[in-house]
């Protein structure tokens, strides 16, 4: 006869129980058959049909090597989307032949380095990102520095990019185009600054734990109150030949980046526009930045982060770098994400299976493959019908 003393919510409870701890018994086994990749390994956009964006030119990222502690990812700097016009620009974009390197696991620095002009982290793409300064400053002075976003205006297309001088390609605000974005879900990484450290777009999980569901994450920078740029936001008071142009209809709030105060607990992100929390990619947790948006959907100083890296930043990257050559002993990722592949394996399985059914029910993290803010059936199915290996 069938037994019927336990409640139908109660024996549905232990056999989660129990499948999950058979999961994780697999899991020891399953884990030490693969190496572990980072995200910044493995979430690049590789361009494997030969895929043309601008001029004809290959799109997107065309190679991934990595080593025991770092990933070379080499690209044209042209994305496959659409981009252009760029209104008063006359600068051409061309193939720029990047080799980036950047560390498996990011290090937090103990003094910060302030981030330099021309590139200072790469998207997912291969397309390069920008500091939010465009070389330019009031009078000359190096004091009033004039922000890209702002002063640029319609020199920057849809997804907000334009060509530099030298023809390199690169956004100043938050990278749109590169993934849409949604506000039910956590967002992407959408590309990592040269200190290694991830950028997720404008969506997170609302409490750093993975729980209470998908919010806006925001910056805790905010536009000083004055009329007369006679201070530094520091509170620095400048002698009159430093003083910046008064606030006008030609020079408005946030026209310049000393505009901009940082105000902790204002927003959710620290002052390198960031915070650790748990995330999809990393279900422990992790220090990233965000690429912050106001409430109406207008990109949001600082942008990406900054206006200082948070990590140890990697040399060879910035300013006229950017060339670098992977060593030949480094092993080339053959293929593009696998995003069940919570384990970092290359292979949807036992020991992702563990991790997600670990954090089952209305908290986000490592399971939660549909990144709506809960680990449920939808993301157990999505994990089951690429069960296997990633490539």
């Amino acid at each position: 006869m069938k037994d019927t003393s336990i409640p139908t919510a109660a024996r549905l409870a232990a056999t989660l129980t129990a499948t999950i701890a058979l999961a994780m018994e697999l899991a020891v086994g399953v884990q030490a058959q693969g190496q572990s990749l980072e995200p910044v390994v493995t979430d690049w956009i590789i361009n494997t049909t030969g895929q043309t964006g601008y001029g004809g030119i290959l799109a997107n990222v065309q190679s991934v090597k990595y080593d025991a502690g770092f990933v070379y990812v080499k690209s044209t700097g042209v994305p496959s989307y659409t981009v252009g016009p760029w209104v008063g620009n006359p600068n051409p974009m061309t193939n720029q032949n990047w080799g980036f390197k950047l560390p498996r696991v990011a290090t937090l620095a103990t003094t910060a380095t302030t981030s330099s002009m021309g590139q200072v982290g790469v998207m997912v793409n291969g397309v390069v990102f920008y500091n939010p300064t465009d070389a330019m400053s009031w009078n000359n002075l190096n004091i009033w520095h004039q922000n890209a976003f702002v002063s640029v205006g319609t020199g920057l297309d849809p997804c907000g990019g334009h060509p530099s001088p030298p023809g390199s390609y690169h956004n100043h605000p938050r990278p749109k185009c590169v993934f849409t974005e949604t506000p039910t879900t956590h967002s992407r990484i959408v590309g990592y600054g040269f200190d290694g450290i991830a950028v997720y777009g404008p969506y997170g999980y609302n409490n750093t734990d993975g729980s209470g569901g998908i919010d806006r994450i925001a910056s805790s920078y905010r536009k000083r109150n004055m009329t007369q740029r006679t201070t530094l936001p520091n509170g620095t008071q400048l002698s009159p030949n430093q003083y910046g142009p008064a606030v006008s209809a030609t020079y408005p709030l946030g026209y310049f980046i000393e505009d901009f105060e940082y105000v902790a607990g204002l927003g959710d992100l620290d002052q390198f526009n960031g915070r650790f929390a748990v995330t999809p990619d990393y279900p422990a947790g992790v220090y990233s930045y965000y690429s912050t948006m106001d409430a109406a959907g207008v990109s949001e100083y600082p942008y990406f982060f900054g206006p200082q890296y948070r990590g140890i930043v990697t040399l060879g990257n910035t300013g006229m770098g950017g060339h670098i050559t992977a060593p030949g002993s480094a092993t080339t990722l053959c293929c593009t994400p696998c995003a069940a592949d919570i384990s970092g394996d290359r292979m949807v399985d036992a020991a992702d299976l563990a991790t997600m059914l670990s954090g089952w029910g209305a908290i986000g993290g490592g399971g939660d493959l549909n990144r709506d803010g809960q680990v449920d059936g939808s993301d157990l199915t999505e994990l089951f019908s690429v069960w296997g290996a990633c490539d």
